[in-house]
């Protein structure tokens, strides 16, 4: 072995991590993607295990061992650094990350706030980017067209191309694949993903400096974790539809929050549908270990996120709202620019509203260095976050809440076999 083979070789706990299918072994891949670009030896390809969610597969036959995908991989770790120029109550920076504006409204387009998760705010603002030529295209997830159930990272590059896949995907995505585009063109995109592929973003442009410049917004969706392909699979089996059936599934939108709904293709019965809450209840169950251990729910490190004003109990036909957080100045340069076009129709809102609106997110985020406690008191691989106050946000939970973030951890640990590595897991069927 090399001594760049072993300077790129990362000791966590009692395990060696070499590449990034081992950091899929040990449960702390996030599915982003980053490290297929970040391979210059195009030896990395994104799977789908049905069990666990999209996994990097490396040609050994290819693989330099350069270390460069560890270099990027977010499931290894962040380093968050919190701007002065943020919301100025250490309290929300604590919990929230760092953020310049908070605002709530909804997209001025009807068709696009009834057909977003929440307001649509997320769409019109990439539509703006479109539209007034700041961007070649949006770099997104949507369905496959193949298998509908299943996603695809896609440019869209007008109007009916970001409709056609408005509504969230609680199923497994890998949008940093897509960056590589972004970067061999002479254009810029705007990038749309969860908390993790934020962070997938900002570290290979760290590492790649063409993506600096390829990507002019970063608008981040928040998340409570990614279910498997399994859980989706489950959920049309309890159904009782056929994913050969599937013509298209909507897991939001058409009205806030708007139902899980299942079209299926001509002469195959009605279609079924669930609320959200049945839906996501059932699908939740199904996410990965990795989701229970990220801090950031809100994509602190977009440009602006965009998610749910829940402290709003949604009635039956609500067109939608969204909960607009501005987190830098790129970000609040291209949201006034939209205003005043017209694309949104937004208010400045009060900070207290994301707590009333996310009281999960934070309680996930408290937990979280019980969680990691636990495994390194089993010696196993865990994830830096460098700049997050995780230890102050733990000691804010009760006792039986830090109890269970620690003890629940270690039982899952035990009981689940997660003192070994994985040895691969269900393919996509």
């Amino acid at each position: 072995m090399t001594n760049e083979v072993d300077s790129s070789t990362l000791q966590m706990g009692c395990k060696k991590i070499a590449r990034v299918d081992d950091v899929a072994k040990w449960r702390l891949c996030l599915g982003c993607g980053a490290c297929v670009v970040s391979c210059d030896q195009k030896a990395i390809t994104m799977k789908d295990i049905c069990d666990q969610g999209l996994r990097p597969l490396v040609d050994g036959s290819r693989c330099n061992r350069c270390g460069m995908c560890l270099r990027a991989c977010p499931g290894l770790g962040i380093a968050y650094e919190g701007s002065d120029e943020g919301d100025p109550s250490q309290s929300f920076r604590k919990s929230w990350g760092s953020f310049l504006e908070i605002w709530e409204g909804y997209a001025t387009d009807p068709e696009i706030r009834f057909l977003g998760s929440s307001g649509g705010a997320a769409t019109a603002l990439a539509l703006f980017c479109v539209e007034q030529g700041l961007v070649e295209g949006v770099l997104h997830v949507g369905k496959d067209q193949g298998e509908p159930w299943r996603n695809r990272t896609m440019v869209s590059r007008s109007r009916a191309e970001l409709l056609s896949n408005t509504g969230s995907r609680y199923s497994p995505a890998s949008p940093c694949e897509g960056l590589g585009l972004a970067e061999q063109s002479s254009s810029p995109f705007a990038f749309v993903g969860k908390p993790c592929d934020m962070h997938g973003l900002r570290k290979l442009q760290m590492q790649r400096t063409r993506l600096k410049e390829s990507i002019t917004l970063a608008i981040g969706i928040f998340c409570a974790g990614t279910p498997s392909t399994q859980g989706l699979l489950d959920l049309l089996d309890k159904l009782q539809t056929s994913r050969n059936d599937v013509q298209d599934i909507r897991f939001r939108g058409k009205g806030w929050p708007g139902l899980f709904s299942v079209g299926l293709r001509n002469g195959h019965g009605r279609s079924p549908s669930l609320s959200y809450a049945e839906s996501w209840g059932f699908l939740n169950r199904y996410r990965p270990f990795r989701c229970s251990l990220c801090p950031d729910g809100t994509s602190e490190f977009a440009d602006i996120s965009c998610g749910d004003p829940w402290y709003r109990e949604p009635s039956g036909g609500d067109p939608g709202r969204s909960m607009v957080l501005v987190r830098t100045e790129r970000g609040r340069e291209i949201l006034q620019a939209a205003l005043k076009a017209g694309y949104l129709n937004l208010e400045k809102a009060d900070p207290k509203i994301i707590k009333g609106s996310q009281i999960n997110l934070l309680n996930k985020r408290r937990a979280v260095w019980g969680r990691i406690a636990a495994m390194k008191a089993f010696g196993l691989p865990t994830p830096d976050y460098e700049g997050f106050p995780l230890l102050s946000n733990w000691m804010e939970l009760p006792v039986g809440g830090k109890a269970r973030s620690f003890l629940g951890t270690a039982r899952r640990i035990l009981t689940r076999g997660y003192r070994k590595p994985l040895n691969g897991g269900r393919s996509h069927p």
